[in-house]
């Protein structure tokens, strides 16, 4: 299973962007979501993530700013980023936590990797 994410962009700093992440099988059942972001010349840091009992936990500094959620629907997840700063500046990642039949009926559990990232840049 492989994630597309897209919704990255140019924003002024104080506005918005919703990142998504869409998973390639349509009956992929998305559980755990996790958004990392990495800066250029510093290490990737957790953004985001949310079980599968819905407990969210969230970076320190983006609380109450970024808010993660997934439609399994739709099998997208998602990151609302609202009151964006420079310092968001970044590429974000996703990687999702989920499961899928196979055509015999054995269920497949799985961590996705990475998906290629999308690019956020907020200007001052």
């Amino acid at each position: 299973v492989q994630l597309q994410a897209s919704g990255g962009g140019l924003v002024q700093a104080g506005g918005s962007l919703r990142l998504s992440c869409v998973a390639s099988r349509s009956d992929f059942v998305i559980n755990g979501v996790e958004w990392h972001r990495q800066a250029p010349g510093k290490q990737r840091d957790v953004v985001a993530t949310v079980t599968s009992g819905d407990r969210t936990v969230y970076g320190d500094s983006v609380k109450g700013r970024f808010t993660i959620s997934r439609d399994n629907a739709k099998n997208t997840v998602y990151l609302q980023m609202n009151s964006l700063k420079p310092e968001d500046t970044a590429v974000y990642y996703c990687r999702v936590d989920g499961n899928y039949y196979s055509d015999s009926g054995e269920i497949n559990v799985l961590r996705t990797n990475w998906g290629q990232g999308t690019q956020v840049t907020v200007s001052s």
